[in-house]
């Protein structure tokens, strides 16, 4: 008889294996800067988030901040609070149903709905509300952890990011593709 142990997957996690049903939120007003730092970092300059005539005058009645924004909330939970620093997405499945306003309180939330034992993959069940509780994204995600526990964190810009990070000179856009200055 042969018996087959399972490996455990969330050695060295920093926050540990998550468990099923548990929950993590993150609220943040957003702000103009919002718009124009998402702007600058993809290109995204819809008049809808910067003509406030027009956009008073469309179907939302008032400006609004881009998708990107929206979703990034649930970025920080993830990152943060759960399953926690070292996670990145693998698949995200997101419907925007309810734009967001500047100046809107946003709450962004995620509920733990499967985890692997034998590899830190977490499956979540993912929202993010307004301040009037309407639903503004609904979706799920599929979340990978990186064991991070016993690895050194720096804060010297050139250790974390590499040496083209070491000035804040910024990126060149180049034929649709991001180079950035030494």
């Amino acid at each position: 008889m042969t018996v087959h142990l399972m490996k455990d997957g969330w050695i060295g996690v920093i926050k540990g294996r998550p468990q099923v049903g548990a929950v993590a939120e993150r609220s943040r007003r957003t702000q103009p800067q919002d718009i124009d730092a998402f702007a600058e970092m993809t290109g995204d300059r819809n008049p809808l988030h910067y003509d406030k005539a027009l956009a008073e005058a469309s179907v939302f009645g008032k400006l609004i901040v881009q998708g990107g924004v929206t979703s990034g909330i649930l970025n920080a939970v993830v990152a943060e609070d759960l399953p926690g620093p070292g996670s990145v997405f693998l698949e995200v499945s997101w419907k925007f149903v309810k734009a967001v306003g500047v100046g809107e309180l946003i709450t962004g939330r995620v509920e733990v709905k499967d985890v692997r034992a034998d590899k830190p993959i977490t499956k979540l069940e993912t929202s993010v509300r307004n301040e009037a509780g309407e639903l503004c994204l609904t979706g799920t995600a599929t979340v990978f952890t990186v064991p991070l526990a016993g690895a050194r964190r720096t804060n010297d810009r050139r250790q974390r990011f590499g040496p083209a990070f070491g000035s804040r000179a910024g990126p060149i856009a180049v034929n649709s593709r991001c180079r950035f200055r030494r």
